[in-house]
């Protein structure tokens, strides 16, 4: 199986491919979305566009755009949009969020979890600036070290990631302002590790024998264990609306 098609298995049961309660993204989206409700709203690395659907239920004159390099998400999240009757006021890209420009700024722009595809969090900055309009808004979302990792956790997550200080200085270094902010809780960040770990398992077990059964019941398998006995206890993630500076 494709690393893109597990991770679409494992996301399933969650509200959206983060570790957010649907509290927290409803709570996130209104902070973001209220200053301009009737707006253009962008998601960079949108996968199956559940924070976009979301949204566009939340604020019926609010129009959407995702961008995500998996085109199989991305017809999921067609279909979820098409369920939900929002999808006129949607359009989904398939293309790399490096790629993607536009003549017409948006008052919003998301990229939760998704630094990763720009190649890290300045990288990521630095795209968002000017596809922004004036006075408008970035949600992102990052993860960081809660304390002090296991070298081979740092080996997992790469070198990049620092601790929930680093994140800001990095922000204020690129001159972007936090004007609001949550932390995921330990239950947040264990209720999407169980998500993601049971979901797969789930559709594994539902599969007739197999190397499809058989690399999903592994990838659960591995995933967990990672989890468990190297990054449970320093990892976090945090979710941030931020304004650029001038």
């Amino acid at each position: 199986m494709e690393r893109q098609a597990i991770g679409r298995i494992a996301h399933r049961d969650h509200p959206v491919a983060a570790p957010l309660s649907d509290e927290s993204v409803r709570r996130l989206l209104e902070h973001q979305l209220r200053r301009r409700p009737d707006g253009r709203v962008l998601d960079l690395g949108c996968g199956e566009a559940a924070w976009l659907v979301r949204a566009l239920n939340m604020y019926p004159d609010l129009h959407a755009i995702g961008v995500d390099a998996n085109p199989d998400a991305l017809e999921d999240g067609r279909r979820t949009a098409e369920r939900a009757g929002v999808a006129r006021r949607i359009g989904l890209h398939h293309t790399d969020v490096r790629d993607f420009r536009t003549k017409e700024p948006f008052d919003s722009v998301l990229s939760v979890g998704a630094t990763y595809a720009f190649g890290g969090l300045l990288p990521t900055l630095e795209a968002v600036r000017p596809l922004l309009a004036p006075g408008g808004t970035l949600l992102l979302g990052e993860s960081y070290w809660d304390g002090q990792p296991p070298d081979h956790a740092r080996e997992f997550f790469g070198d990049d990631l620092t601790d929930l200080a680093g994140v800001l200085t990095t922000l204020r270094t690129a001159d972007w302002w936090p004007i609001a902010g949550h932390t995921s809780t330990r239950e947040e960040l264990d209720t999407y590790e169980w998500s993601w770990t049971g979901a797969l398992t789930d559709w594994a077990l539902d599969q007739p024998p197999g190397p499809d059964r058989d690399q999903a019941l592994d990838a659960a398998t591995r995933h967990r264990d990672q989890w468990l006995n190297e990054y449970r206890a320093a990892f976090g993630f945090v979710t941030l609306l931020l304004r650029p500076g001038d």
